[in-house]
């Protein structure tokens, strides 16, 4: 995923009735440039007439989900999730006190929610200040492009290579989006 319009990461976090939401908004973005990402976020947001509920979810399906442009994968994770949430599987009101490992742990038990959106959830609604996406294209390309390195870093070298910024790799990430939007898009 290249994330090349995100916003520099909130240092607050969603308000809890919005927090489902935000993780199916992470859902959505998976594997997606912005602007489709974005529009096809926006068609989910309309089916569920602007209320994107676990409750709303499970009424919809995931033949009804797939009319706004999701991928059967994604429509399933969507309605897996909702199905978790309403059950209590998933808990996303106790996730502002539960550890970055915790809420990671609990949302990629659903099919079709990896580390990766797990981590843009940390970043963006949690406003957690110490995530450090690896597993995001736009992250390495942005360091690489950083350091004038001419390939995109792996995502094992990454992880290394955010040692020393530890306490704030949330922020990092940030600059290393913004440097692709700044020096022109990744190779």
């Amino acid at each position: 995923m290249v994330s090349l319009t995100a916003p520099l990461p909130r240092n607050r976090p969603t308000p809890v009735d919005q927090r489902f939401a935000a993780l199916v908004e992470s859902i959505a973005y998976q594997m997606l440039a912005g602007a489709a990402a974005a529009a096809i976020h926006g068609r989910l947001v309309a089916l569920a007439d602007g209320s994107v509920t676990p409750e709303r979810l499970l009424a919809l399906g995931p033949e009804r989900l797939r009319s706004a442009g999701l991928t059967r994968t994604k429509a399933r994770a969507m309605v897996d999730l909702a199905s978790a949430a309403h059950e209590g599987r998933v808990r996303v009101d106790l996730h502002g006190r539960r550890s970055d490992a915790e809420v990671v742990r609990e949302v990629t038990q659903i099919r079709g929610v990896g580390p990766w959106t797990a981590h843009m959830y940390l970043l963006f609604a949690l406003a957690r200040p110490d995530v450090w996406p690896t597993g995001d294209y736009g992250v390495r390309a942005g360091w690489s492009r950083i350091h004038g390195l001419p390939e995109p870093v792996s995502e094992r070298e990454l992880r290394e290579l955010g040692t020393p910024f530890a306490g704030f790799r949330s922020a990092v990430a940030w600059y290393c989006w913004r440097a692709l939007e700044t020096t022109g898009r990744a190779r």
